[in-house]
């Protein structure tokens, strides 16, 4: 795959969970969204909180710094009482985001294989791309789950809903010939 295209296809998987997310977290209350199922774990809120943060650090001069920042207080991410509302926690979500997407339209295809620092060690920039999309990609996973949860038979799928694979199959397959 040529860098050019890498770029445009990272792009564009990163804002599919984003939207991914950002659908599965419309269908709850603002309560739910700070709904804790048990005590080790985590509710939509801390999660966005704690994606924030590290987008935010990872991000910030992401060619030039350890993406480990020192003004990084990652164990304050899983603390929700300085978000209360819904708009407060979609400012958070969409500071994280604007700050990544703007650092991934900033990227060449040059850059690619340069080498940046995330907690002193080295990867090129296509692995540190790797490395947060599976972090990432794990985050939104633990909201959809969340929010599914939370919501069960109002549900709506954001993929292929239950019972019909084949149905959508047959879709996207006569859509295709």
């Amino acid at each position: 795959m040529e860098s050019h295209n890498y770029l445009d296809t990272t792009k564009k998987v990163f804002l599919q969970y984003k939207i991914m997310a950002e659908d599965a977290m419309a269908q709850v209350t603002d309560e739910q969204l700070f709904w804790v199922p048990s005590a080790e774990s985590n509710s939509i809120a801390v999660i966005v909180k704690h994606l924030w943060g590290n987008m935010l650090s990872r991000w910030t001069n992401f060619l030039t710094t350890d993406g480990e920042k020192d003004s990084r207080d990652r164990d304050a991410e899983f603390i929700t009482t300085d978000i209360t509302t819904r708009a407060q926690l979609m400012e958070k979500w969409n500071e994280g985001w604007k700050c990544f997407i703007d650092c991934l339209n900033s990227l060449k295809p040059e850059d690619l294989q340069k080498i940046v620092k995330i907690r002193a060690e080295d990867h090129t920039v296509i692995d540190a791309l790797i490395r947060q999309m599976a972090h990432y990609s794990s985050h939104i996973g633990q909201i959809v789950y969340l929010a599914k949860a939370q919501k069960n038979e109002g549900w709506k799928s954001l993929s292929i809903p239950r019972g019909q694979s084949k149905q959508f199959n047959a879709k996207m397959m006569g859509d295709k010939k």
